[in-house]
């Protein structure tokens, strides 16, 4: 998977600019402010149909601005793929793959393999569980079209079942036959999820483990723990069981939906008990245990995008990353960083052919 020719216009501080890019490595370098990230993440949107810094759809154009239209040339499997994202105020976003527009977003996930690595992810680490889910699902869904679908089914009825238990706390009323409808519909669905992401973390993890301890060389276990409801239960008896729960606090308290990924090293959260630096290891082993894993499901290198990364990490881990990437396992690659200098000596060292953009 590569991705030629990048066109931005008014994409957040872009209002007009062309890339052709290297099909190897790919540099973006400036200083704070000027850009850099927003690039990646340009690429990244072409993937996902969304930023992954910023939410807030409106708040990618640019300022001043009425629209933004990101435009992307690629190769995947010898075959040229074009992919337009686009979104005027006032209008519903718009996705085309080589001119003809998606009916739902959901059908270009897992298109344009890809992977980030950025400072951000640290809030996977010091955020709640729905960031570590949402890591999860978006690893699975990227090769299974079907795992999204249910996903998104399951989370339709979960916001059916919250707004029928607010009804009834409204109206100081209770119909339980209504309610086994959508506590039927949830366990169908959230069984079907839970069973995937149990299959997909024996996978996952020994791949992380692998990833970790080539990049750290360290003596310390690390680990990464599932934690599930339906560990305990049928979700559908689990509904039933936190019944009075629910109708008190008015909101669905057991599911998949509570799902948590933990973070162990040594047997103890990493949040409180690991230093910064292996914090860091342990995030960028689990990225790049992401792009393994979606290469073996998928058969296609992901894009491989490395957020100011050289800035955020000592010498000793840049170089343990660099050696990783520098073999043809990794495919297409994307930097960016504040030192133009100090990204060219690096990237010499992989002994594959570059360019550089100084924003």
């Amino acid at each position: 998977m590569n991705l030629n020719t990048l066109s931005l216009v008014n994409y957040k501080n872009f209002e007009s600019q062309v890339f052709d890019f290297d099909s190897k490595i790919n540099c973006f370098v400036g200083a704070n402010g000027i850009g850099k990230t927003n690039a990646l993440d340009a690429i990244y949107h072409l993937a996902f149909g969304k930023s992954y810094f910023n939410p807030v759809a409106l708040q990618n154009i640019r300022h001043g601005e009425e629209f933004f239209v990101i435009d992307g040339s690629f190769t995947k499997n010898e075959r040229k793929e074009k992919i337009v994202v686009s979104l005027k105020r006032g209008q519903k976003k718009v996705i085309k793959r080589n001119g003809k527009a998606y009916e739902k977003f959901s059908e270009h996930i897992g298109f344009i393999p890809l992977v980030i690595i950025s400072p951000a992810d640290r809030n996977l680490i010091i955020e709640g569980s729905d960031t570590r889910r949402k890591f999860i699902d978006s690893v699975i869904s990227q090769s299974d079209k079907s795992y999204l679908t249910t996903l998104i089914s399951y989370n339709k009825v979960l916001s059916q079942r919250n707004a029928l238990l607010k009804y009834f706390a409204l109206n100081n009323t209770f119909n339980a036959d209504t309610l086994a409808v959508y506590n039927e519909q949830m366990t169908g669905y959230g069984n079907e999820i839970f069973k995937k992401r149990e299959e997909f973390l024996k996978i996952f993890i020994p791949i992380f483990l692998q990833r970790y301890n080539a990049i750290s060389l360290s003596k310390e276990s690390i680990n990464l723990e599932y934690k599930s409801d339906l560990f305990q239960n049928d979700l559908n008896q689990l509904l039933d069981q936190n019944l009075n729960k629910d109708k008190a606090l008015q909101y669905t308290s057991v599911g998949i939906h509570k799902d948590d990924l933990v973070f162990l090293i040594d047997g103890f959260p990493i949040k409180k008990f690991g230093s910064q630096g292996q914090q860091k290891s342990f995030l960028i082993a689990l990225k790049l245990a992401q792009f393994d894993f979606i290469k073996q499901q998928s058969g296609v290198s992901p894009i491989l995008l490395l957020d100011d990364i050289f800035d955020k990490l000592d010498e000793n881990r840049v170089s343990q990353i660099i050696s990783l990437v520098d073999d043809d396992h990794f495919g297409q690659i994307f930097i960016s960083d504040t030192h133009a200098d100090r990204t060219e000596n690096i990237v010499k060292q992989i002994h594959q052919s570059y360019k550089l953009f100084k924003l």
